[in-house]
């Protein structure tokens, strides 16, 4: 479990899967002042562009930048150099590219970081929690359980040097375990009691998630498509910390 002493509103990352500038803008109103961090996907970023990580700031909010970098080592830090410019607090690539991808990652990260400024927050994708055992045997062909192939992709993320992964709340206690308590753990796949699951199938609520040892949920439509956002941000967050206490 994590440490009483966390304030829950930093650690929980409204994703905002939208296309439109406008859009954003809606959802933003009735939330401003409550959430703290946010996460841009590729619908957004390739929508909006640069732009968009730059309105975020300018509104105090820290941003996800979640594009799941997967390309040859060269590419990937040339790719990171160029994200670490636009001041993102947190960005991803996918734990499958290999140990050298990673790694060329986080010098990329490194290199275009300003001095003076702390690096990004940069974490590896394991397994999609919309992939289940079935599609990962059958269709992507990687043999096991999800559960062992998620471990094994953290633990080429930590020997990559980077701060932890992407992976569904379920898996984040073998994960602790496998690589150590300080490896953050970003979890989406969070539905509080009653939502729709909708694509993803490893799912847990947020008060489960930060039971089990996540550093950070996301959560998504649960909140945006709320008929009230604020109201259901605020559940959520007393629901959490009545459990913490």
């Amino acid at each position: 479990m994590q440490p009483q002493s966390i304030d829950v509103r930093e650690r929980m990352i409204v994703a905002l899967d939208f296309s439109t500038l406008e859009e954003i803008k809606q959802c933003l109103a009735p939330l401003e002042g409550r959430i703290r961090y946010v996460k841009v996907g590729m619908e957004l970023s390739y929508a909006e562009g640069p732009a968009i990580v730059h309105y975020l700031k300018e509104r105090g909010l820290k941003v996800f930048l979640d594009l799941k970098v997967h390309d040859i080592p060269n590419t990937a830090r040339g790719a990171m150099k160029s994200l670490a410019r636009l001041g993102a607090d947190m960005v991803n690539v996918h734990a499958a590219g290999g140990v050298a991808m990673m790694e060329a990652a986080r010098e990329g990260l490194e290199q275009g970081t300003a001095a003076g400024s702390p690096r990004p927050i940069l974490i590896g994708v394991t397994m999609l929690t919309s992939t289940s055992l079935q599609t990962m045997n059958e269709q992507i062909a990687i043999p096991g359980t999800v559960e062992d192939v998620v471990v094994h992709y953290a633990k080429m993320t930590k020997q990559a040097g980077l701060d932890g992964v992407v992976a569904s709340p379920l898996e984040v206690p073998m994960i602790k375990k496998a690589v150590g308590e300080s490896f953050l753990t970003v979890t989406p796949g969070i539905r509080p009691l009653g939502s729709d699951k909708g694509d993803q199938t490893r799912i847990t609520t947020p008060e489960q998630a930060f039971q089990l040892g996540s550093d950070y949920l996301v959560i998504g439509r649960a909140i945006t498509a709320a008929k009230d956002p604020a109201a259901t941000w605020e559940n959520i967050v007393s629901a959490v910390e009545a459990d913490r206490r």
